[in-house]
């Protein structure tokens, strides 16, 4: 008489494994994590899904303190300075949004937007008033987490905050756009002025080697250092080799890839930044 044996389960899917993490199995954020690294090693999710992925889950455990505009960095308008002098420091600074304070900077009583000084030039007659202008300001805590921060300036449609010590002083600023960087990246608008770094892509090096930002194209890579990786799969070198790796590599590791050597030299908790790459001799 023969036995029937079973046949062996299917192999879980990514999805189903990721599944079971949020729906009842051990809740370890790790876990998810390689999970997600995993599904982007096979082709699932793009370099830039998953990284803002991680931001998102990453937020939740960062606080006011950790991306504040400190203190010293401000640029902040007396309510009682001229006309001119407002819109002299505004187009300086180049931002759209600034707090105005009283008799000392720890007075912060409201916020300007740049759009709202056009009010003083709609051809009246009587004199601008500044302090008419002004948009309530919103007081948080150093301490205050940053999921939190989001969803209230969702809420109350303020894209400013002023952060707060354990004194009640000024402690820095945080805005909207501080918030969704630590999810999606730097955001660079025309004011901002380009990091030199970002501008040259692959530098040489005097032993012959090369430093590569991840964030170089493949077909660039390609055409500098005379190699012929494919850019079906991955748009940039920090993808391609992240791959490779199977896992987001930290800082000193190295991998061998289409005869050329990389090693990770800049490296944060959500991407690879930067590779020392080099011919590898077999």
């Amino acid at each position: 008489m023969n036995e029937e044996h079973p046949s062996p389960a299917p192999a879980r899917s990514w999805l189903e494994r990721i599944g079971q993490l949020v729906s009842g199995e051990p809740r370890n954020i790790d876990e998810l994590l390689e999970e997600l690294r995993d599904a982007r090693t096979n082709g699932l999710l793009s370099d830039d899904t998953l990284s803002m992925v991680e931001g998102a889950i990453e937020v939740s455990d960062l606080t006011v303190a950790d991306v504040m505009i400190p203190r010293a960095q401000i640029v902040a308008l007396p309510a009682d300075a001229s006309l001119e002098e407002i819109l002299r420091r505004v187009i300086e600074s180049g931002h759209s949004r600034f707090p105005v304070h009283g008799e000392d900077s720890d007075d912060i009583i409201g916020i300007l937007l740049a759009k709202d000084l056009l009010k003083c030039f709609a051809g009246k007659d009587t004199p601008c008033n500044i302090r008419g202008l002004l948009r309530p300001v919103a007081m948080i805590p150093e301490s205050k987490r940053l999921d939190i921060l989001l969803k209230e300036f969702r809420l109350s449609r303020n894209h400013m905050a002023i952060v707060v010590d354990e004194y009640g002083g000024v402690a820095g600023l945080v805005t909207i756009e501080d918030v969704l960087e630590e999810i999606v990246g730097e955001i660079d608008d025309e004011h901002d002025e380009e990091d030199p770094a970002r501008k040259k892509l692959i530098q040489a090096q005097a032993d012959g080697s090369f430093l590569v930002n991840a964030l170089t194209p493949i077909a660039d890579f390609n055409a500098r250092l005379g190699s012929a990786f494919s850019d079906e799969d991955f748009d940039t070198v920090g993808g391609m080799v992240t791959a490779e790796f199977g896992h987001l590599p930290e800082s000193g590791e190295e991998t061998v890839l289409g005869g050329f050597a990389f090693r990770v030299t800049r490296a944060d908790a959500r991407r690879v930044q930067q590779f020392a790459v080099r011919v590898h001799d077999a």
